[in-house]
């Protein structure tokens, strides 16, 4: 069957998803980690734009050949990307070979985080329209993208952090979609401003890479504690 048979224009814009992960792997390659960074910070930019898209234009997609472009670009912009990115940060740490294992953490953890979303999704259950199982996988691009170009970045800290993305991924905490389109867009003002050409190596530069990853922090912090509290005011009191 001739491609153009399956494609939409929600398709081409998750495949710019995709072209900007890879320009980051490569920016990595060539010793560039600030734009490998903005890249894909841009990639979740294109990954919000094609949901988006395929609602407007009511797009039918009954065969699932857009969701599955979507996830494969997404493992490539906010799995392997990351993984390099972080890989690359850290080649000097003084823990031997602890960056790689955090690295392929990221990409295993969003190859199951993305296949279980679509099982899920197969499965048609309603469960998805309004919260995610598990942290959703462009998390992975805003909190290391953010962190590096803040001026704050410690690379002890970031595969702290990045172990706990991943794990989060893979589990049962329900992340609800953020669908207000006034945070959406003062989150994609602060990813604009973020891959502004910036000086990064000083702790005052770059404002809204700071508030990217505070923000996001806060997401990924706050709902496993509200979660875990609300359980236990459902378990009630041991007695």
């Amino acid at each position: 069957m001739n491609i153009k048979e399956y494609i939409a224009l929600a398709d081409l814009i998750s495949l710019f998803n995709a072209s900007f992960g890879f320009l980051a792997i490569i920016s990595v390659l060539n010793g560039d980690l600030s734009l490998a960074a903005m890249f894909i910070l841009i990639a979740v930019i294109f990954d919000s734009l094609d949901g988006w898209v395929a609602r407007k234009s009511n797009r039918v997609d009954d065969l699932g050949f857009g969701k599955n472009i979507d996830s494969l670009c997404d493992v490539i912009s906010f799995g392997v990307a990351p993984g390099i990115l972080l890989f690359a940060a850290s080649k000097s740490y003084f823990i031997p070979y602890i960056n790689i294992l955090v690295a392929l953490l990221i990409v295993l953890c969003g190859i199951l985080r993305l296949s279980r979303f679509n099982v899920l999704s197969d499965s048609g259950t309603n469960f998805g329209k309004s919260k995610f199982i598990g942290l959703p996988i462009p998390t992975t691009a805003l909190i290391l993208g953010s962190f590096y170009l803040s001026g704050i970045f410690n690379i002890g800290l970031a595969l702290i952090i990045m172990t706990a993305v991943s794990l989060l991924m893979i589990s049962t905490v329900e992340y609800t979609k953020i669908r207000n389109p006034i945070l959406l867009f003062v989150g994609g003002l602060l990813i604009i401003l973020a891959c502004l050409p910036q000086e990064i190596s000083s702790g005052i530069f770059n404002l809204p890479a700071k508030f990217l990853f505070m923000f996001t922090l806060i997401y990924l912090v706050a709902v496993p504690i509200m979660a875990y509290y609300a359980k236990l005011h459902r378990s009630g009191p041991n007695v």
